[in-house]
């Protein structure tokens, strides 16, 4: 489900400040009002839209969450309920003076939300609201990472780079010996921030094993190929074959192979 650009919404950019925010607010909400627009189903639609808007970009809270997560990530983690929690119309109307609640009343009532009650909100609970307060896990974040077949083989450690929207942060990873393709590495503590005094998420690695130009890997063996004259396979020779580590074996070829 795609997201929706709260920012292009209100014609803002994303470092607008608040009273930026709250300046296109008034002109667009003023704009497309209902009393403005009897009967105009567009209108309404977009006066939604931008109160939906508002009610995220004007909460610093909601604003922190929008951004981290991105339009679409947001829109999959918040119903409309947990927007509008704790979003106080009433202080809205006599703000911005937008004539009779029965209007919000009206229109967000068919969403599903109530009359305005204490600090005006049609909604409560969710994570904005009053269940706000619990802290919540940040999300994992996954990613792939190469490896060497002599890394997969005998471990070893490797740095690697997340990009966790406020910048990118560097984490070693060590590699545990015999791992192979598919298997995935979890770093506890390292993915995204939680939110409400939550734990931060995980990160989750998967390991790919680049191919060797030398060997073959099948299960906990190496494979290697080695081409030998008809007369030494009849009468049987030495090979000397390499190793993974640099090293050199010798390898006796029985007569008769």
């Amino acid at each position: 489900m795609a997201g929706k650009d709260y920012y292009k919404i209100l014609g803002v950019s994303k470092n607008a400040s608040e009273d930026e925010i709250k300046k296109a607010f008034r002109k667009l909400a003023m704009k497309y009002h209902p009393d403005q627009n009897e009967g105009d189903k567009q209108a309404e639609e977009r006066f939604k839209e931008v109160n939906e808007a508002y009610a995220v970009l004007s909460d610093k809270e909601k604003r922190k969450q929008y951004d981290m997560f991105g339009a679409e990530g947001f829109q999959q983690r918040f119903s409309q309920e947990d927007i509008f929690s704790n979003f106080d119309f009433g202080q809205v109307f006599r703000e911005f003076g937008f004539g009779s609640e029965d209007v919000l009343g009206r229109i967000f009532g068919g969403m599903g939300g109530r009359r305005p009650s204490g600090r005006g909100g049609y909604y409560s609970g969710g994570p904005f609201g009053r269940t706000a307060q619990q802290p919540q896990k940040g999300t994992d974040l996954v990613m792939d990472m190469q490896v060497s077949l002599k890394e997969a083989v005998f471990g070893g450690s490797k740095v690697a780079g997340f990009n966790k929207g406020a910048g990118v942060e560097r984490v070693t990873v060590k590699i545990p010996p015999g791992i192979s393709s598919g298997k995935k590495l979890r770093i506890a503590g390292k993915g995204q921030q939680g939110a409400w005094g939550g734990p931060a998420g995980d990160i989750l690695i998967k390991i790919l094993v680049a191919p060797h130009r030398v060997f073959k890997r099948k299960g906990d063996n190496l494979i290697i190929s080695r081409e030998v004259t008809l007369t030494q396979a009849v009468l049987g020779t030495q090979l000397e074959v390499p190793t993974l580590d640099n090293k050199k074996l010798s390898l006796k070829v029985p007569p008769g192979t």
